[in-house]
């Protein structure tokens, strides 16, 4: 339960409050997370990045950089958003909970039903911190810590890329979220949720070189999903095996409109 509530104006203050509580402290953004179960805070104080100036878009050399802070419908209405960063986005069927909910909250929380971690590692997403030091998202997934996620960077926004959501309704429980992308070497990025205990790429799958049929048996064997409300682990491995061979064959054909 929150007992303290800090606001910092500067990043550096920010670290220097996290330094001086550690464990005790945790990072307020939104609240979208730390206020709602499952993942409602147990920490005691909050520190708030409200006034730390980290919600903006900007596009540097062909980049797109987004602050940590950015709230996901002010980001859905971005212009030129990628397309399938803007349909993830749109996963999230309360508009009420996209003013409120921040990006940097969403990768921080690392929901096991998130819908935008998957599009966000298929677009090979760059993190920067408070300290000035960059992790790929999947670095930062594999080992998050405690860090103070300041920017989100996507260098290669417009490489073909489709993302898909299965659910049972619009509000009900994802059974998974998937997103393949295509990159200038020929090479393809596969990524879901759901389907294991964090968001992952398939990089096995990936330098398979399949498609159709054989890819989705290969993508129906490389993942080991857990029976539950949501279904099966057969109905788990079928279902993301098709959404992959056909999210693959919407990469393909846009990549073919691009040419």
């Amino acid at each position: 339960m929150i007992e303290q509530f800090f606001k910092p104006d500067s990043v550096e203050q920010a670290l220097e409050l996290k330094r001086r509580y550690q464990n005790d402290a945790v990072w307020f953004s939104g609240g979208s997370k730390l206020n709602a179960t499952p993942t409602q805070t147990d920490k005691r104080i909050a520190i708030s990045l409200q006034d730390l100036e980290l919600e903006w878009t900007d596009w540097d050399n062909g980049a797109l950089r987004i602050g940590a802070t950015t709230r996901l419908q002010l980001l859905r209405d971005t212009p030129y958003l990628p397309a399938a960063l803007h349909d993830a986005l749109g996963f999230i069927y309360s508009r009420h909970l996209r003013n409120q909910a921040t990006l940097g909250g969403e990768i921080a929380a690392q929901q096991e039903e998130s819908v935008l971690l998957p599009v966000l590692l298929a677009l090979d997403s760059v993190l920067v911190f408070g300290d000035g030091t960059t992790l790929s998202l999947e670095e930062y997934l594999a080992c998050p810590g405690d860090r103070l996620i300041t920017e989100i960077v996507i260098k290669d926004p417009y490489r073909a890329c489709a993302t898909r959501k299965i659910s049972r309704s619009a509000a009900g429980l994802t059974v998974m979220t998937a997103a393949v992308a295509l990159t200038d070497k020929q090479g393809i990025r596969i990524a879901m949720d759901g389907v294991a205990a964090r968001a992952m790429r398939l990089h096995d799958v990936e330098t398979q070189g399949l498609e159709g049929k054989a890819l989705e048996n290969a993508v129906a064997g490389s993942i080991s999903p857990q029976e539950d409300l949501r279904g099966s682990i057969a109905y788990k491995r079928y279902i993301a095996g098709i959404v992959v061979a056909d999210l693959y064959a919407d990469c393909q054909q846009r990549g073919e409109d691009i040419l």
